[in-house]
Order: structure tokens, then C-alpha cells, then sequence
């Protein structure tokens, strides 16, 4: 018995009844051989990781633009966050840790440079429309490897495809739109839980917000402390969705009703303030002028597009999605840099 089949049998005799067992995985996008000693979900994490997407995120904003304080978060940091609750819920409720960490750790791939800034100019000025978690799902099945993709499971797609909410319900009311499997659904509660709280933190570190301005229920109910809020709102889901044996994972009606509230003041008083709608206007003019370039030098964009695509090529479509997958893919760093080298005058060195 080869070590990946020792671990499939101690999933079956530990884990939730309703737990998604690796033995049990609906297959990849082109069948292919499993290994000796990972787990599909093991290999669909590794790939990730080892993704260009994945190191690329280091580099894209959360919130805060092209960030220089070396304590603000990333996207990188934001999908390590999500991952270390997802893993610490999937734990206590004994589902499929590997397969919550793989989800965790690609559900923002495909997310653009400057943030929701960079997505909403995309959805604006990109025929087809833009978003993240379709771009995710589009960066694991064809962009990556150069237009191979990573080959990931039906559960790890799936769960990306379902992680993102907006200003929707954390735990939708129509199956349809969760995640096929509770460890999808322990992602995307996992997603609100870390991007409220530390997008709280980094907004009164920026001193957008004080203290004093964070609503009175929200400290009560929550906490004082960025670890006592994130440590509330893990434990109430942890033991209510134990409560109903996992029949309904969800949050108590006090501390979801909290939640909302909490991102809803962020929402009011930081990604929509001024202050940084201002500099999201900065970002919208650059990756709109960027777009517009490329659309015109095709050449200098460094897509290697999927091989079903190719046979368009020349099209009004597949420029356009050429120039998406590029301009979707750069950090924020990379955009500035880029657009600097392309519209402002350069220095000259006189020696």
C-alpha cells in the first residue's frame, strides 16, 4: 500500500461523514496518473503554491495601493490569512484540511493589480466583463504553465469558482451559489473573516479610520482586540455549525448580523471613502490607458493563450481577452513601472 493510499484510509475513519474525502474526488480536466505519496488535494495545494500567479500576489494590493509600510497586507498575505482559519475551522470540524488549504490558497489568483479598483475597470472596459474568481478559475485551468493550466481537481476549482461574496450573503440561501463541498463553504466564510478584520487593522494603521469610530457593537459583540474579534467570530461558527452536525454551517444570528454590520462600515467609511476612491481613480487611469495600449501592440503583451484559443487569433475576442489576461496578471509594481516606462518622459543621462 503505497502512502497516498494509508492517507485516504485514515481520512475515511477520521473525518466528518460529510467531509469530502480525496479517494472520493470527482477527477481532474484531463485525467492523469496520482502519485505514491500526496493526495490529489496534497498535489492541487502544492501547484498552487508553486504557481507564477501565487508569487505574483505578493505584489497586489488588498486595499491599501502599491502599500510601502511593510506591515500592510498584500494579497498574499490576505490568502495565507484565509488559509490559516479555513485550516483551523476545517480542523475542529474534522473536514478535509488539504483540500480547505488548496481552495484558501487559490481563490485569488486571478485578481487584478490595484485591487477591486483593478477588477472594475476590467468589468467596464473588457467586453466579455471581469471577475476575479471566473479569472481564478482561468488562470488554474489555462494560464498557468504556459496556457497547460494546472490540471487542479473538480472540488478545488469549484471551490474557488464559489468563494467570493461582494456585498452578498456570507453563506448563500440557494445551494447553486456555494460551494459543492463544506470545505468550499469553510473558505468563503474564512474570506469575510479575514478580510474584515485585517482590512479593520490596516485602515486604523493608515489612520483612514480611529478607534473610536469602529460602531460600539461591534467592539461588545466581537471584541476589542484584532485576535479576540477573529477568535469570536471562528469559535461561533465552529460550534454552531457543530450544533447542527454540518447540516447548516453558518455563523449565530448575533455575530453574523455583526459581521454585516462591521463590513458594512468598511465599505462606508474606508473602500468608499474618499481617500481611497481618489486613489482608485489613479489606478482606473492606468490600467485603462495600459489596456488601450496593448490593444493596439499586441506583440509586447507576453500571453501564451490557451491552444483551443489560438484558432482565433486576429479576432475583435481574442485581443481583447489577450490583453485581460495581461493586464490581469500584473502586480501593482509592475503596472506602475510599465506605464511609467510607456507614458512619462524618461530622465536623460547626459555623461
Amino acid at each position: 500500500m503505497t502512502i497516498r493510499k494509508q492517507t485516504e484510509e485514515i481520512e475515511k475513519k477520521v473525518l466528518h461523514p460529510k467531509a469530502c474525502l480525496s479517494s472520493e474526488s470527482r477527477g481532474r480536466l484531463r485525467p492523469e496518473r496520482e502519485g505514491e505519496i500526496r493526495t490529489c488535494f496534497q498535489r492541487d495545494r502544492d501547484r498552487i503554491i508553486h504557481s507564477k500567479s501565487f508569487r505574483r500576489l505578493k505584489h497586489k494590493t488588498q486595499v491599501f495601493l502599491a502599500p510601502r509600510g511593510d506591515h500592510y497586507r498584500t494579497r498574499l498575505t490576505h490568502v495565507l490569512e484565509v488559509s490559516q482559519i479555513a485550516r483551523t475551522i476545517a480542523r475542529a470540524l474534522r473536514l478535509n484540511e488539504d483540500l480547505t488549504e488548496a481552495i484558501a490558497l487559490g481563490h485569488d489568483l486571478g485578481h487584478t493589480p490595484f485591487g477591486h479598483a483593478g477588477e472594475d475597470i476590467l468589468r467596464e472596459i473588457h467586453p466579455g466583463g471581469f471577475d476575479h474568481y471566473k479569472q481564478s478559475i482561468r488562470v488554474v485551468d489555462f494560464l498557468e504553465k504556459d496556457g497547460k493550466g494546472l490540471n487542479l481537481t473538480y472540488e478545488v476549482r469549484n471551490g474557488i469558482l464559489k468563494h467570493s461574496k461582494g456585498k452578498g450573503l456570507i453563506i448563500p440561501e440557494s445551494k447553486a451559489e456555494r460551494a459543492e463541498t463544506l470545505e468550499g463553504q469553510v473558505v468563503r466564510v474564512s474570506d469575510i473573516i479575514a478580510y474584515v478584520n485585517h482590512d479593520l487593522d490596516d485602515a486604523l494603521r493608515a489612520g483612514v479610520i480611529k478607534g473610536t469610530d469602529i460602531p460600539k457593537r461591534i467592539i461588545r459583540v466581537l471584541g476589542k482586540t484584532h485576535a479576540k474579534r477573529i477568535n469570536t467570530m471562528v469559535k461561533d461558527f465552529i460550534f454552531q455549525s457543530l450544533d447542527s452536525d454540518l447540516e447548516e454551517p453558518a455563523m449565530s444570528d448575533e455575530v453574523s448580523a455583526v459581521t454585516y454590520l462591521l463590513r458594512d462600515f468598511l465599505y462606508e467609511r474606508v473602500y468608499e471613502s474618499e481617500k481611497i476612491i481618489e486613489e482608485f481613480r489613479k489606478a482606473k487611469k492606468i490600467l485603462r490607458e495600459l489596456y488601450n495600449y496593448y490593444l493596439e501592440h499586441m506583440q509586447e503583451a507576453f500571453i501564451d493563450m490557451p491552444k483551443e484559443e489560438r484558432k482565433n487569433q486576429g479576432t475583435e475576442a481574442y485581443r481583447h481577452r489577450m490583453v485581460c489576461d495581461f493586464i490581469a496578471g500584473m502586480t501593482d509594481r509592475f503596472a506602475l513601472m510599465t506605464y511609467e516606462k510607456l507614458f512619462l518622459p524618461q530622465q536623460w543621462t547626459v555623461l
